[in-house]
């Protein structure tokens, strides 16, 4: 999935993390279409271009009276194209992060959320077999419980960004997906808003991901994710999960503590071990004994300084609604907490700031020409940067914990001599 950075409609903050909050499928960067370059950017220009759409709207099996309700009070919006344009310098440390998403506020306002759908949420557990904690925590992370589910109209968010064309094909994909669902019955074009990027309801699902997963819970005869009964939206997010491979029983990752002398090259997410192989390396919970949930990876996403996690198939999972690692360890925590969990033990390297745009491009790109390829230049510390990292830690006799911080930048730039 291509990674954007958004604002998490729950929290206020705003992440460089996956996919849009909530459901986004593959983006496509296809060319610009042909607007007139006088009316690119303008409600003239998106008026024009919504004339051209509809006929390959009606072409994808839209009705036309569908299609002309729906579009009537779509206008340009600006601000849309503003907040696409300027995500990718707003960036948060992961310890700032879980402050606020796993606040006190929310973990009760969460207990709280979840009595009150207590019966809901027990036959969606056992219809889909995913728990309970984990439904409520992504609700919470999404809408803080459907209090904050956006307010933006999803018609004029989506028109504008295909019509902008930076990622034309997939945000046409998208409106065509928002047709339908008016087409079906499921809302109206009034009651359809979200995110400024498209993503709908209590647990923020775009529509291409509504079309797939929603489930009419209530047995309406409506596929209802908008209104203030959630439980069409919570049996939608138990859906997908489960369609994904979510494991029943299977906790998302569990903190443990690490050795003296340790050997950091065995973080990652491709070394899989088991609990047996885990304890023999000396690796163990913070409480209790490691319990034998699967194969697992560790996971450091604090460096060494910070906390440590095993992660299992579940937290693959969770990423399937938003990559950034960050948002799947707030879901997890978020839900262990509810649960009656304790908070992370592990202190973070609460002194070092989370590295902006410019110095994650600098990163790779010093990292590349020093000879330790990150394959791509794109601002993402994902596996192949962070393996880079680590190879440049190894020449530099650091600890090799693969962790891109500000103080690594600048030991790139000694080593260039700066």
């Amino acid at each position: 999935m291509k990674l954007l950075t958004i604002a998490v409609l729950a929290t206020g903050v705003t992440l460089t993390v996956g996919p849009v909050t909530g459901l986004l499928a593959q983006t496509d960067s296809a060319a610009r279409p042909a607007v007139a370059a006088q009316e690119t950017g303008s409600d003239a220009g998106l008026q024009d271009w919504l004339t051209a759409f509809r006929a390959r709207a009606l072409a994808a099996g839209i009705d036309g009276a569908v299609f002309d309700r729906a579009m009537q009070t779509v206008r340009y919006d600006t601000e849309v194209i503003r907040r696409d344009r300027n995500q990718s310098e707003f960036t948060k440390t992961i310890w700032d992060y879980l402050e606020t998403a796993t606040s006190d506020l929310r973990i009760a306002n969460g207990k709280k959320a979840l009595a009150e759908q207590a019966d809901a949420l027990a036959q969606i557990e056992k219809r889909y077999g995913v728990e309970k904690e984990i439904i409520t925590a992504i609700w919470g992370l999404e809408s803080a419980y459907g209090t904050f589910r956006g307010s933006d109209p999803v018609l004029t968010s989506l028109a504008t960004l295909a019509y902008d064309g930076r990622r034309r094909a997939f945000f046409e994909g998208e409106l065509l997906d928002a047709l339908r669902i008016l087409q079906a019955g499921d809302t109206t074009p009034s009651q359809m808003q979200g995110s400024w990027a498209g993503a709908m309801g209590h647990t923020q699902f775009m529509p291409s991901s509504f079309q797939l997963y929603a489930e009419d819970f209530t047995a309406d005869g409506k596929r209802d994710i908008w209104g203030d009964d959630p439980r069409d939206a919570l049996a939608s997010t138990a859906a997908y999960l489960k369609h994904f491979g979510w494991v029943s029983g299977q906790p998302w990752g569990v903190e443990v503590q690490l050795p003296d002398g340790f050997d950091y090259l065995l973080a990652g997410r491709d070394i899989l071990k088991t609990a047996e192989e885990w304890t023999a390396l000396g690796v163990a919970p913070v409480t209790g004994v490691l319990e034998d949930h699967g194969p697992a990876s560790l996971l450091l996403p604090g460096g060494a300084e910070g906390a440590a996690f095993l992660i299992y198939t579940n937290f693959a999972v969770i990423e399937r609604y938003n990559s950034a690692d960050a948002y799947v360890i707030g879901v997890g925590h978020l839900a262990d907490r509810i649960a009656g969990g304790g908070p992370i033990e592990a202190s973070w390297p609460v002194q070092d700031r989370a590295l902006s745009y410019d110095e994650r491009i600098e990163l790779q790109t010093r990292l590349t020409a020093q000879g330790f390829d990150t394959v791509k230049i794109d601002a993402k510390i994902g596996p192949l940067t962070i393996s880079a990292v680590r190879a440049f830690q190894l020449s530099q006799e650091l600890l090799p914990d693969g962790y891109a911080s500000l103080r690594l930048l600048e030991a790139l730039r000694s080593a260039a001599g700066e």
